[in-house]
């Protein structure tokens, strides 16, 4: 496992700079438990300015002209006019983007969750936002340090 990363790789996993920064500063890792440990940490403290800067890196769920890492997370995708509506009704109740991590799902999962999360109170599903982007970030912290 190669420990060695930098700024750019890490912002391609989280476009926030204090995320960067701290992961950076956190060097050297022992492990890579140690690692994850530091940005995990890191991204459960994302302000609400730093999640909307994070979210202008991410397309919407089903939407295909994201990066090809977005592209490959979200394959399993497929109901494209549902999720349509049913993002335009999320970005109506809280103003960003769905956000969920999608490396694993299936489009069904995924447009049940978006919908489930739609009766979250506006707190609450930024709450939930972080954590997704969290395992996103990890997600992707993964491939940089294979």
């Amino acid at each position: 496992m190669n420990l060695d990363f930098d700024e750019a790789s890490l912002t391609a996993c989280l476009a926030v700079p204090r995320w960067v920064r701290t992961v950076l500063d956190g060097r050297p890792y022992g492990t890579s438990e140690e690692l994850f440990a530091v940005a995990e940490r890191a991204a459960a403290t994302l302000t609400a300015d730093e999640i909307e800067l994070a979210l202008a890196d991410h397309p919407r769920i089903g939407d295909k002209t994201g990066s090809a890492t977005s592209r490959a997370e979200q394959s399993g995708v497929d109901n494209a006019d549902e999720f349509l509506a049913a993002n335009v009704a999320y970005e109506r109740r809280f103003g960003r983007i769905y956000l969920v991590c999608a490396a694993g799902r299936s489009g069904v999962e995924l447009l049940a969750d978006l919908r489930a999360r739609l009766a979250n109170d506006p707190d609450t599903e930024l709450a939930v936002t972080v954590r997704e982007l969290g395992k996103i970030a990890l997600l992707r912290l993964a491939k940089v340090i294979a």
